[in-house]
């Protein structure tokens, strides 16, 4: 499962994103917010990033103004990898390279046809594994490191 989240200034991104998974017939759950006026993005990070931390949800998509808000966020999370992208090259690297679970976009830096398509590129791409697998496995043990402390 797919779990979506956004703060005001993502909404109307998250809305478009909403309809491309579903035209693609993906199981998506909206985790909010559900308008236009202002709340805080970090509550809304945490729904989704703890959804993917706990394995309730493989996959998320955060959205806020830049983005910026919603990664810092997501990625305090344990086994989070939180992507800011802004282009179709780092959404695919995100995926390609980093293995992201979470997709992160501004929803005022992207229109909503950019972060369909980038959206799209995330979800088609493929792990490649191999020497980018062994740097996971590095940030993964930096992890368990903080946590323990």
């Amino acid at each position: 499962m797919l779990v979506v989240g956004s703060d005001h200034g993502g909404y109307e991104l998250k809305l478009a994103i909403l309809e491309l998974l579903q035209e693609r017939a993906i199981e998506a759950a909206d985790f909010g917010t559900d308008g236009s006026a202002s709340v805080d993005y970090p509550d809304f990070a945490a729904k989704v990033a703890g959804a993917v931390s706990s394995g309730e949800a493989q996959l998320g998509i955060l959205i806020c103004g830049t983005g910026i808000g919603m990664s810092i966020s997501a990625n305090k999370f344990a086994g989070v990898r939180a992507a800011l992208v802004h282009d179709e090259f780092t959404a695919q690297m995100a995926r390609e390279h980093n293995n992201a679970n979470i997709l992160v976009m501004g929803g005022r830096v992207l229109s909503p046809q950019q972060g369909k398509k980038l959206v799209e590129i995330w979800l088609d791409t493929e792990f490649e594994g191999g020497r980018h697998q062994k740097r996971l496995d590095k940030i993964s043990a930096i992890e368990q490191k903080v946590i323990k402390h």
